[in-house]
């Protein structure tokens, strides 16, 4: 069985990668990151993910952006709250963390050597996520051709590398209802940019924005906790 290795980070868009890749015939192996996130209930359901989607193995790996910050995942900058759905399409909103995408695709990089895995793949979206430079069609096209220049075989003419973006030309509810359409169990994924304490939602940032109205949109009930009141 071909392996693969799938960016998840416990939310909508990943976990629907990773049952993307799951149902191409993939064997999976799941790649999450503490990196200094205001919270840890994502990386929670990333492993609740992983084992309800038959991960043949998921890494959890630590590193601290928080050392640099600059966005409001990793630094003391507020979260958006309550913005409209045009103002979140329009520009780089301050939730961008610099270079993730980057730092987290050159991990799956390194893990796929290893496994002598050929495929990666990675959730992103530029429908929704338009304003993250990171999430763009060229963007990966240009990391696929690096990657294939940096790696041993790519450079001894093996099979070369494959970035998969099955998702990436879909809006939240049409990512939602493939989701579905797999098997996938929602009520397992977490979305919030700022939850409770106790993991419940927010309801009010971007990624609960983008992410109630995929529910609505799909026609799927919608299992996320939100924050009472």
């Amino acid at each position: 069985m071909k392996r693969a290795v799938v960016l998840l980070s416990g939310g909508v868009d990943s976990t629907t990668a990773l049952a993307v890749a799951r149902e191409r015939g993939f064997e999976t192996y799941a790649l999450t990151f503490r990196y200094g996130q205001r919270h840890a209930a994502e990386v929670e359901a990333a492993r609740r993910v992983a084992q309800a989607l038959g991960a043949a193995g998921h890494e959890v790996v630590a590193i601290d952006l928080r050392a640099f910050g600059g966005s409001a995942l990793t630094a003391d900058i507020p979260v958006p709250k309550g913005r409209s759905e045009a103002e979140i399409g329009k520009g780089i909103p301050v939730t961008y963390v610099p270079a993730r995408n980057t730092i987290f695709l050159s991990y799956a990089l390194a893990w796929a050597e290893v496994l002598g895995a050929h495929d990666i793949f990675i959730g992103v979206t530029q429908i929704d996520y338009a304003g993250y430079p990171d999430c763009r069609p060229e963007y990966i096209g240009a990391y696929e051709r690096m990657a294939n220049l940096a790696t041993k075989t790519g450079v001894e003419g093996g099979q070369k590398l494959k970035i998969h973006t099955p998702l990436i030309h879909l809006s939240k509810a049409e990512i939602i209802a493939q989701g579905a359409a797999l098997g996938v169990d929602f009520a397992l994924t977490f979305s919030c940019y700022d939850p409770t304490p106790d993991a419940a939602a927010c309801g009010r940032c971007d990624a609960c924005v983008l992410r109630s109205r995929g529910f609505a949109e799909a026609g799927v009930a919608d299992p996320t906790r939100y924050r009472a009141g």
